[in-house]
């Protein structure tokens, strides 16, 4: 696990801190690693449901009309010379 150190706190952030943790029955440094991790969870969240609602989106705009499989636009830029951008991994056997 990592190390974090914050220098240079407000005295007045650290004592909300503190009220806080005791409010939620936990230690100043549990309540930062919660506070941290919701954060980064909300973010992820929020995320996630911009992703959903963009593709939700684009599938309603494309309803209807048919699509070229991509190995298809593959073997064509293949057949051209050109190589495509990104390669999917391949397998070991």
């Amino acid at each position: 696990m990592a190390t974090i150190y914050v220098r240079q706190l407000d005295d007045g952030v650290v004592e909300r801190l503190k009220r806080r943790a005791l409010a939620n029955d936990r230690s100043l440094e549990d309540e930062v690693r919660h506070i941290l991790e919701s954060a980064v969870e909300d973010d992820m969240t929020a995320r996630r449901a911009s992703f959903l609602v963009l593709s939700e989106r684009l599938r309603r705009a494309t309803e209807g009309r048919t699509h070229t499989p991509a190995e298809v636009l593959i073997r064509e830029d293949r057949d051209r010379g050109r190589r495509p951008v990104a390669q999917p991994a391949q397998r070991r056997a």
